[in-house]
């Protein structure tokens, strides 16, 4: 049997990180009995630290874990940062071994609760003349912001909707008002909002800032079919049934403009809230699939 870690990226925002705990404490309920242990803990920002979760699991004895990215995309984050913290942890606890999950993806579950989430706020009887603007986080990985525009495409296949466009709200194009803009172009005669977020945080909070005016529904947020997808990728993670897109990866694949992230090594976040760290936050980020 394996213990579950269930690895955030962390939030300035204190209902996001409250978001998370409560996810994992959800997670641990719904959990078979062939999962021994679920923690989890963020790689920056918030607190417990990564660290502090895995020094949980070990002082129960466990020695075998298996580690899910909760994050809806592959970038950076579960690329390097999550790895490059999960091998400081194998380091300072010798026996400890990992197995890493996958993110979630663009996973049916996923796409259903997008779609209930769009419910909220756009009838059903509108979807045709209606225009769903689907914004990421937004990432300099263009692998991850792909990943978004094929969410976009599959959320908008088969349910009626009159168009679903990608936007982002940070470090990526098109920016929301740039959605927005090309929604209105486009005809629609009414506009939604979905952020494509787990939780609350400050970035859907800007998300509901940008689009001020226009109907912006909930994040995905902490429910049963959420933690059964968590529950799902540490099943497959287990069975080294491990099927992560690694086509168009930015440090194996030698993309343009991005020569020079090819076979980067690993560096994990040093998390403010562990001893002996450094309080700041490292952003020239370095990864590598070893």
């Amino acid at each position: 049997m394996t213990a579950l870690l269930i690895v955030g990226h962390g939030t300035r925002d204190a209902d996001g990180a409250q978001d998370f705990r409560a996810f994992v404490q959800r997670v641990a309920r719904r959990a078979p009995q062939a999962v021994e242990a679920v923690d989890g803990g963020f790689i920056e920002l918030s607190a417990p630290p990564v660290g502090e979760a895995v020094t949980r699991l070990v002082e129960a004895g466990h020695r075998r874990v298996a580690a899910v990215p909760l994050v809806l995309v592959a970038a950076g984050h579960a690329k390097g940062d999550i790895p490059g913290s999960l091998n400081r942890e194998r380091l300072r606890h010798p026996g400890l071994s990992f197995a890493y999950g996958r993110p979630l993806g663009v996973h049916p579950t996923i796409l259903s609760l997008l779609e209930a989430r769009l419910d909220t706020v756009l009838p059903r009887e509108e979807r045709a003349e209606a225009a769903v603007l689907l914004v990421g986080r937004g990432s300099t990985d263009p692998d991850a912001n792909a990943e978004v525009y094929r969410a976009a495409r599959l959320l908008w296949e088969g349910r009626g909707i009159g168009t679903v466009e990608p936007a982002f709200v940070s470090l990526a194009h098109p920016s929301v008002e740039e959605g927005l803009e090309r929604c209105r172009r486009l005809g629609a005669k009414r506009i939604v909002v979905l952020p494509y977020f787990l939780f609350r945080g400050v970035l859907p909070d800007r998300i509901a800032e940008q689009a001020a005016g226009y109907d912006v529904a909930p994040v995905i947020g902490d429910c049963d079919e959420l933690a059964d997808l968590v529950l799902e990728r540490h099943a497959e993670a287990v069975a080294g049934d491990i099927r992560m897109n690694c086509d168009t990866c930015v440090y194996r694949i030698a993309m343009p403009g991005f020569e020079d992230r090819v076979g980067a090594a690993q560096a994990p976040h040093h998390h403010p809230d562990e001893d002996g760290h450094s309080h700041g936050h490292h952003h020239g980020h370095a990864h590598s699939h070893g």
